[in-house]
């Protein structure tokens, strides 16, 4: 099957690619793909080094006549996010990815292609590998966890690269120059339920809310796309006088817009018939509210296993409350960059069993203080709640800076190739040169890359064609790196 990825041009990119996604690598997992990093710097006799906390770098001399370049950062992060179909039968800890060619598209059969960033490391391997690219002194940075928590940016320590500029291969739109991010912080809930037995008479259903489109919760998070844990509080809202909850898993990464819910509660024998007509009243709003956007929207129930236990009444009332406030989405628009979204949150993750509660969130802005605004009304809600809440990772923004010289070289050769002006935007996502900033604060930043759609979800998918024109680009750039002082 994927055969047929390496038959793609430009065939260095693709088959580099294809090596790559051989390799498991989950975020905070990475032992097997830094192996692979490495050995690839060794059976090409290239210098190499793996930091204390698992960044890789690998360093390739100016080819000749490049000696008086700026020397480079060439960067991207070696983790994926794991994500599939509910219905497909995958192991990511085991399997490498399955793709598959889709028109212009290479795509993966059910769960996420790891384009995001595999593009970017697979095309730092063609540089590294080539015999016939110009380029200067390169290093090639190999990032760690960059999808929970962007630790190995974090924990990259001053004075260990070398370049002057960095070109970071984590953007997502070929026509795109990035300049700016938005910073991030995880927002944690935890609290704990009585548990009340379960009725004799009593008619455990199982309610499921799948088929929504899901996304990258930085770059997708304005799309109004539909939240399965909010779509699932609604239900459970709308049937909270008839219905006990046994259990909720809804969600699973911070970074992806959760697609999936799944909920048990048990009804009394006298109000199946109102549970159901309450049910199916709500599901049709949802449908109607959701048609175009999340046209495969589905909300299914059924009967299933009883379970031995429900939530108190109270608590789950505090629950659907509490989760009703958590606000999901667009926070703010940004009044200084037309169209980009300035503050969001991502109502990532839902769990309540076993007199447990976790609810996992995920709040970004590109303005700091903003950021901690809408996290501290996120902590409010869940402490009136009375549950624990903590806020952990915080990562800083990457603020744009216009006079960047790097930039002023991508604008112009952009243009010359493709007869316009690219679009020079920062972006709601969580790039990592902000991080890598704060102990290299006089690097020059930039950050481009091929157009990948759906990124964090199974729909991911990488434009065939925008991958020769990103190439082309790259190699283009490397010749145009400006001479040092």
């Amino acid at each position: 099957m994927n055969e047929a990825i390496r038959a793609l041009e430009p065939s260095a990119v693709w088959n580099h690619f294809s090596d790559l996604n051989a390799v498991p690598r989950a975020s905070k997992k990475e032992e097997r793909v830094i192996r692979f990093m490495t050995d690839f710097a060794d059976s090409l006799g290239l210098e190499s080094m793996v930091d204390h906390v698992g960044n890789v770098i690998i360093r390739k001399p100016a080819t000749p006549g490049m000696e008086d370049r700026m020397p480079i950062v060439m960067q991207s992060h070696l983790d994926m996010v794991h994500q599939k179909n509910a219905d497909t039968d995958f192991d990511f800890d085991t399997q490498g990815i399955e793709m598959y060619v889709d028109g212009d598209w290479v795509r993966a059969k059910g769960t996420t292609l790891g384009a995001d960033n595999g593009l970017g490391v697979a095309t730092i391997m063609a540089v590294l590998a080539s015999d016939d690219i110009p380029h200067p002194a390169v290093e090639g940075l190999f990032t760690i966890d960059e999808e929970t928590g962007m630790t190995g940016a974090i924990g990259l320590q001053g004075g260990i690269l070398q370049g002057d500029i960095l070109l970071n291969l984590d953007t997502e739109e070929d026509d795109e120059i990035g300049v700016g991010c938005a910073g991030g912080v995880d927002v944690t809930a935890n609290g704990s339920y009585s548990t009340e037995p379960t009725d004799a008479g009593s008619q455990a259903y199982s309610i499921e809310v799948k088929g929504l489109q899901g996304g990258h919760s930085g770059m997708d998070i304005h799309k109004g796309f539909g939240n399965a844990n909010k779509l699932m509080n609604r239900l459970l809202h709308r049937v909270s006088d008839v219905a006990k909850i046994a259990s909720i898993d809804g969600g699973g990464l911070r970074n992806a817009i959760p697609r999936e819910s799944k909920a048990v509660v048990v009804v009394g024998a006298e109000a199946v018939s109102s549970f159901i007509s309450s049910i199916e009243s709500e599901q049709q709003y949802l449908i109607e509210e959701y048609h175009i956007i999340e046209p495969d929207l589905e909300v299914v129930v059924e009967k299933t296993e009883m379970p031995a236990s429900t939530m108190a009444a109270a608590d789950q009332e505090l629950l659907i409350r509490a989760i009703y406030a958590t606000h999901n989405g667009v926070f703010r628009m940004s009044p200084a960059i037309e169209d980009l979204v300035e503050t969001s949150n991502n109502l990532a993750r839902v769990g309540v069993g076993d007199g447990n509660i976790e609810v996992l969130c995920l709040t970004r802005s590109s303005v700091e203080s903003s950021k901690t605004d809408l996290a501290n009304g996120l902590e409010a809600a869940f402490q009136m709640a009375g549950y624990k809440v903590s806020q952990s990772g915080s990562y800083p923004g990457w603020a744009p800076n216009m006079d960047s010289a790097i930039l002023k070289v991508l604008d112009e050769r952009y243009q010359a190739r493709n007869g316009q002006k690219a679009h020079i935007a920062a972006c709601h996502a969580g790039l990592e040169c902000g991080i890598l900033g704060t102990n290299y604060p006089d690097m020059d930043m930039i950050s481009f890359g091929p157009t990948i759609k759906g990124a964090h979800s199974p729909d991911e998918r990488a434009s065939i064609s925008s991958t020769k024109k990103y190439w082309d680009f790259v190699q283009d750039i490397l010749q145009h790196i400006p001479k040092k002082g």
